[in-house]
């Protein structure tokens, strides 16, 4: 699986190439910043591309307006991005510009060697990845009228599951229960939340959405 990386610190961008070469990637470019990554993207499309959230030259979120170019430009690019921090407003952004390939963890996962190398292969699949510390934290975050209210322990657990990206048969594999019995739990969050299925909207995008903003 062929991959490119953006990071404007050389010294973390050349041992994460190191990183994603010794979990079996091919890595086909760097640059320290996004204009050069899209360069390298236009020109030789990869199947991944791993993006620092915050890079030159405003240091805020360069890496959401690359990954938004590199989408426009080639729709089939997974999208990973890395963050120094939890920053809950950028990941609302991403899941909400982005409906899959797309990814979001902490620069602190990239240390589980194993973990990163499947959450990237995920996204560059299709997949969408959360970082479970911003899970956790949204999770811990409540509104008035909260719409994850109607739905059970069990049901919620299987939803924030769903949120960090995991399939069906992950979810039934880490709750010790059976793939059918999940399903159950998908179709009556489903239900429970309004989403109906539709040719242009994914509903486990849209409850993950539904997960995110509560």
């Amino acid at each position: 699986m062929r991959v490119m990386l953006a990071d404007d610190a050389v010294l973390f961008r050349e041992g994460l190439a190191r990183i994603l070469t010794d979990s079996g990637f091919t890595v086909t470019g760097q640059a320290g910043d996004g204009a050069a990554l899209i360069g390298l993207v236009r020109a030789d499309p990869p199947d991944v591309a791993v993006i620092d959230l915050r890079m030159p030259p405003g240091f805020s979120a360069e890496g959401i307006d690359t990954a938004a170019a590199i989408r426009a430009m080639a729709p089939g690019v997974g999208l990973m991005l890395l963050s120094q921090y939890v920053e809950v407003h950028h990941a609302l952004r991403l899941m909400t510009d982005f409906d899959a390939g797309v990814g979001y963890l902490l620069k602190d996962r990239v240390s589980d060697l194993t973990a990163f190398g499947a959450d990237v292969r995920k996204v560059a699949r299709g997949a969408t990845v959360i970082d479970p510390e911003l899970v956790t934290r949204l999770v811990a975050r409540r509104r008035e009228r909260d719409p994850l209210d109607m739905l059970t322990g069990r049901e919620r657990d299987v939803l924030a599951l769903m949120a960090r990206g995991l399939s069906n048969a992950a979810v039934a594999a880490d709750l010790h229960l059976s793939v059918k019995t999940v399903e159950a739990y998908v179709t009556s969050i489903f239900g429970k939340l309004g989403l109906v299925q539709h040719e242009r909207e994914h509903r486990r995008v849209l409850a993950v959405l539904t997960f995110l903003r509560a």
